[in-house]
């Protein structure tokens, strides 16, 4: 096992110790070989356990100003390297192993600011047209109505309404720049009924 005993020693020197800290220090090391046993009976991994030793032995030196001298050091020190098993086991129930980023590509959400800004583009290409187009146009896209129902809420023929709605999806898609208006007119994908 390669403990880093170097991380330990840069702890105790930045926090000087009291002498039953030095012994604290000499039964954390003496107890290495048994808590890399634990570890890597609940872990199966050598790796994964010498990390975890580490770990444990890091935050028993953090916390040993709550360890009581006279109590079972190899107990607490087991409570300690178990709390950080399941930490660890918590942590990587809710990870994924995603090295190439496929998994991160295919939840990613696309940014919402695109959006926000095409929508606001609408409400002002909306607001130029006059009211009787942009009625057409909201009863008949937006409201999902039908040429039929949209004429008899505006009170007007049925042709009306339907020249009403080409007129407002070709001022609309003038205004938005999708296409110039001299594209759009009668007889164009916009103004099919």
């Amino acid at each position: 096992m390669h403990l880093n005993l170097s991380r330990l020693d840069r702890l105790r020197r930045a926090h000087p110790a009291p002498t039953r800290d030095v012994d604290l220090r000499d039964e954390l090391v003496a107890f290495l070989p048994s808590l890399r046993a634990f570890a890597i009976s609940l872990c199966g991994n050598p790796d994964v356990a010498d990390d975890l030793v580490q770990d444990t032995v890091e935050r028993a030196w953090r916390a040993r100003d709550r360890f009581e001298p006279g109590t079972n050091v190899h107990a607490w020190l087991f409570t300690i390297l178990r709390n950080a098993f399941l930490s660890r086991c918590r942590k990587a129930g809710r990870e994924i192993d995603d090295p190439e980023g496929i998994h991160a590509g295919r939840i990613a959400t696309p940014a919402a600011q695109e959006a926000w800004l095409d929508l606001a583009d609408l409400r002002r290409a909306l607001a130029e047209l006059s009211v009787e187009l942009r009625e057409a146009i909201l009863l008949v896209g937006a409201e999902g109505l039908s040429y039929q129902e949209a004429a008899e809420i505006m009170g007007c023929p049925l042709g009306t309404a339907k020249s009403r709605v080409c007129r407002a999806r070709a001022h609309l898609a003038a205004i938005l720049g999708v296409v110039p208006i001299e594209e759009v007119g009668p007889g164009t994908a916009l103004c099919a009924a």
